[in-house]
């Protein structure tokens, strides 16, 4: 059984969560979650590099000068590659590098980042964290009080424009719906920070 820390907005500690290991597979996956990243990094990647071959640059096929006879290494076309202006040997094409995973797959590495951050005790709840209009400042305030210091992952039970809106200027803070988690965002930060209705709504999905 796992104690999960709750803090409120002004860094005390106001509780802990008992989680069980078994709502999130009982263990960490290294393997789903070395797939998992490497799905992300690569599904990141534009593609969109593009360079001409020998047949798309522009310029005439004919031989451009005999090919005995002048004392010259032997040439055919002006769009070899080994000429000034000629087109790439091995020209570059765009392509989609992105890479297919199972859901169940994708549910299995989630549950494997999330229980070895909290095993870790990087992963925190914070309590009271509402606003009625953006605040970036309330919600820096407040997860500097927690300790976050570097990079970290905010995750939030459903779409709430004003906390949106009030973490996204944050530098390295990254804001998701608790629908959008995946397991690089869980992995990439120090820290994870759920607030309290995001946690007891994993939570309750993890059980059932």
């Amino acid at each position: 059984m796992i104690q999960v820390l709750v803090y409120n907005t002004d860094g005390a500690e106001a509780g802990r969560i008992p989680v069980d290991e078994d709502w999130f597979g009982g263990c960490v996956n290294m393997d789903i979650l070395r797939l998992a990243v490497r799905r992300h990094e690569a599904n990141q990647r534009q593609g969109t590099v593009a360079t001409r071959s020998r047949s798309m640059v522009e310029g005439s096929t004919r031989k451009i000068f005999a090919q005995k006879h002048t004392g010259r290494a032997r040439a055919g076309t002006v769009r070899s590659p080994k000429r000034r202006g000629g087109g790439v040997t091995f020209a570059k094409v765009p392509r989609d590098f992105g890479l297919a995973m199972p859901r169940k797959m994708r549910r299995a590495a989630l549950d494997s980042a999330l229980l070895a951050r909290m095993r870790d005790a990087e992963l925190v709840v914070l309590d009271g964290l509402s606003l009625q209009q953006p605040k970036t400042r309330i919600v820096a305030r407040a997860l500097k009080a927690i300790g976050v210091e570097r990079s970290c992952t905010l995750a939030l039970p459903g779409q709430d424009d004003v906390l949106y809106k009030s973490a996204r200027n944050i530098p390295r803070v990254r804001v998701r719906r608790l629908a959008d988690l995946n397991a690089y965002d869980v992995l990439w930060p120090n820290r994870v920070v759920f607030t309290r209705p995001a946690f007891e709504a994993m939570l309750e999905a993890r059980k059932n």
